[in-house]
């Protein structure tokens, strides 16, 4: 077995994140062209938050569970109720679909026991159907693209060891899902850069789209998007709410997209 990585706890500044994701993508630049490695890495940010936000959770049960005097066979009999996790909006991310597995498993898997050896796409791609499979409001929408032929199963093992220093979580769950946000609103504009005026096809500049938002003022009741793209205008309608001290809940959020990449990518 591998060594036990070493995780590191405290989370990751706004700056550290863009420092490291744009690393992430000069690992994947020259092998396959901007609008393919934007799936890959964006889709790799999901399952670092999801993971996260999980072990983070747990993490919670298992101090409350000792503060209640439990000993460790009662607490693990206990720490895997799903309730307590999807009950606080937190993810149910079975075991080889988290973090860590995947990240001590970044060269693959060797064969055992007359298994088959697995590469470390595939790993990515069964965890992607794990975390679908346990939770319905994502079903078809993470990516399972990390094992195909043009993917380097290499240097997808190296994204994955410089993903180890992000962290999205240390700072509550509404910081954690800020800090998403800010990463996939940063990177989509960098990618709309890269791909130049085909960009326009799945980003719209934040600022725009705050200046329509700010127009609308949606202090309560519904959103509708025909066009949603990323879903840029759910964001912003977010964060309005949050500027004038008023809850997310105040509004529901409706959307329509054309483009079923695009249409993924705003569900996550």
């Amino acid at each position: 077995m591998p060594p036990k990585l070493k995780v590191d706890l405290a989370p990751s500044t706004m700056k550290e994140l863009k420092d490291t994701l744009w690393k992430a993508a000069d690992k994947l630049r020259g092998s396959m062209d901007a609008s393919q490695y934007k799936d890959v890495i964006l889709g790799l940010v999901f399952l670092k938050y999801v993971s996260d936000a999980f072990e983070e959770r747990r993490g919670q049960i298992q101090a409350e569970l000792e503060a209640d005097g439990l000993n460790e066979e009662q607490i693990g009999q206990l720490i895997d109720d799903v309730d307590e996790y999807t009950g606080r909006g937190v993810f149910w991310v079975s075991e080889r679909a988290r973090w860590t597995y995947l990240a001590e498993n970044a060269k693959g898997l060797p064969a055992m026991d007359g298994a088959e050896p697995k590469s470390i796409g595939q790993l990515i791609d069964e965890a992607m159907e794990l975390i679908m499979a346990d939770n319905k409001s994502l079903a078809a929408t993470l990516p399972r693209i990390y094992n195909r032929d043009n993917v380097d199963q290499r240097r997808l093992g190296e994204l994955l060891d410089l993903f180890n220093s992000a962290r999205f979580t240390g700072q509550g769950a509404s910081k954690a899902r800020d800090l998403l946000g800010e990463v996939y609103e940063y990177f989509l504009e960098k990618f709309a850069r890269a791909e130049g005026k085909r960009g326009g096809e799945f980003y719209t500049p934040a600022g725009v789209v705050r200046v329509l938002v700010e127009v609308l003022e949606p202090h309560s009741g519904r959103v509708y998007d025909p066009c949603c793209g990323s879903g840029g205008m759910f964001v912003q309608a977010e964060k309005f709410l949050a500027a004038h001290n008023m809850e997310g809940s105040d509004i529901s959020v409706y959307g329509q997209e054309l483009n079923e990449r695009t249409w993924r990518m705003a569900k996550m």
